[in-house]
């Protein structure tokens, strides 16, 4: 007994100073605006040559259900991020509002690399410079962070690869053999999109610079993307955001020409960066590290490209909404795929649940191990998604199977609109625009009669009035702040009192 007692005392020193050789290791990457369109395990249709990233989906799995729960201001980026870093739900970052009285004082201690160092892990980060959770960053014990979205190697997402490659080879001569997790961040392909010389020429494209004319049209930029529109139809609440009137090489126009070749840009960008992870994936697996290593790849929200006329990620279409994912490491069956229904913010969870550290009481995401595992197909029945950026309360979607609704509503501009798709029917949530003529022959898609916006149609009533009542549960469960004027007021109570937030149960709350 007592041998026994010594045994398992000096297992759990060995777990928490790192000494433990069997804790598998952690390459989690992140990409800075990516729609899971754009990749081939999700559309067989597209162009883009990602060959280390298809080498990844076929040594592991595809989640084709993954999301970013949604941001209440116009740079996406940051409470994505911050979600991801804390596992915390959309209205109970300390980017929202109230943050002082709904996130937990020093969440920055029950973050990712806060939780992996204490659990005895080497942190290291590479990532772009802003619109993240700062507190958090500096934790990684370990960290070069720099925007990059040069043309070259130096100015590009090369010298994000360049880190780790620095840091995998530190690693190996200091004999480090602490189980590892690097966050390895790009800052492209979000604009500007400056692919390199070589990228720029396999794609067709130039980096344009002249806003008062759009780009020559190139036999080889990529194709139109199937929902692609000359303008977005109706006011969403947010089209003068930045993203739509103010990316360099497109700027307010939605011509052929300047959206196809601003994803031939997209697309050298992509490519570069599936150049880097091939290096450090040669790299982790010359050191005998790649088979005990999980590779997570994601993006920390959707893209739209032309897409219904979009050119940013502040919209909840399924092309900005989603993001990819594809993760491989021990215990995940190759060339497996599934819904999932996850959101970024379970990362936190999952990581923790595969390295058998408990995941921080402050976490509100939920594992989904078992997904990776193959024990379940999904982690949930329901998704929410938010934008409440520009005017409020803004954009909200619920998705429940096959059936998504999408709401926008703006006292300040009267706008008011609600979409409601069968994504079985219609996964590109095409709208009646998307049937004109002129619009199918750019693209070479055409909808049938049902791939449209369905709210209107007195035979799906019965099903709106039930994505209604569902969108409202959630909005009242997640603790939005804002209401639609067709909802109930609901007398919204005032924020948790500070003395009262330890009270307030976190654990799970995104899970549903």
């Amino acid at each position: 007994m007592h041998l026994l007692r010594l045994l398992m005392a000096i297992a759990c020193l060995a777990a928490g100073s790192g000494l433990a050789g069997e804790r598998p290791n952690f390459l989690f990457i992140l990409v800075d605006d990516q729609s899971p369109m754009d990749l081939k395990v999700y559309n067989p249709a597209s162009t883009l040559d990602t060959p280390h990233l298809d080498q990844l989906a076929a040594r592991g799995m595809v989640i084709d259900g993954a999301y970013h729960m949604g941001a209440n201001m116009g740079a996406v980026c940051t409470p994505s991020r911050h979600m991801i870093m804390s596992g915390r739900t959309l209205w109970r970052l300390p980017t929202a509002p109230w943050a002082e009285k709904t996130s937990p004082p020093a969440l920055e201690q029950q973050t990712l690399p806060a939780v992996f160092n204490r659990a005895g892990y080497a942190t290291m980060r590479t990532c772009k410079m802003g619109n993240s959770y700062e507190a958090a960053n500096k934790l990684f014990a370990v960290r070069h962070d720099a925007s990059k979205r040069g043309g070259d190697h130096e100015s590009g997402s090369g010298w994000h690869g360049d880190r780790v490659m620095d840091y995998l080879k530190d690693r190996e001569t200091a004999r480090d053999e602490r189980p590892f997790l690097i966050y390895f961040g790009f800052s492209h392909p979000h604009d500007t999109r400056d692919g390199t010389p070589e990228l720029l020429a396999k794609y067709g494209a130039v980096n344009h610079t002249d806003e008062s004319a759009p780009p020559a049209l190139n036999a080889k930029l990529p194709a139109l993307p199937a929902a692609y529109l000359p303008g977005h139809p109706f006011d969403n609440t947010e089209l003068g955001v930045r993203d739509e009137v103010a990316v360099s090489g497109v700027w307010k126009r939605r011509d052929e020409a300047s959206i196809r070749n601003e994803i031939g840009r997209e697309y050298a960008c992509s490519e570069n960066i599936d150049i880097q992870i091939g290096r450090v994936l040669e790299r982790l697996k010359a050191m005998g590290e790649l088979d005990n290593t999980y590779v997570i790849y994601t993006a920390d929200h959707g893209m739209s490209i032309g897409r219904h006329g979009l050119m940013g990620k502040q919209n909840l279409y399924q092309h900005t909404w989603r993001v990819p994912l594809i993760v491989a490491g021990p215990g995940v069956k190759p060339g497996s795929r599934a819904e999932g229904n996850v959101y970024l913010l379970d990362v936190l969870a999952t990581l923790c649940d595969l390295a058998a550290i408990e995941a921080p009481e402050t976490n509100e995401g939920v594992s989904f191990r078992p997904v990776l595992e193959g024990s379940r197909e999904t982690m949930r029945d329901v998704l929410y998604g938010a934008y409440s950026g520009g005017g409020k309360p803004g954009m909200r979607c619920v998705k429940a199977g096959d059936w998504k609704l999408i709401q926008y509503e703006s006292p300040a501009t009267g706008a008011r609109t609600t979409q409601l798709f069968n994504l079985a029917g219609n996964p590109e949530e095409w709208l009646s625009e998307h049937h004109a003529p002129g619009v199918a022959a750019l693209t070479g898609y055409r909808p049938s009669p049902a791939q449209v916006n369905l709210s209107d149609d007195p035979r799906y009533a019965e099903k709106l009035a039930e994505m209604r009542a569902l969108l409202l549960s959630e909005m009242r469960r997640l603790e939005d702040p804002y209401r639609f004027s067709d909802q109930p007021g609901d007398d919204l109570p005032e924020p948790p009192k500070p003395a009262a937030r330890a009270k307030k149960k976190g654990k799970n709350a995104g899970a549903r």
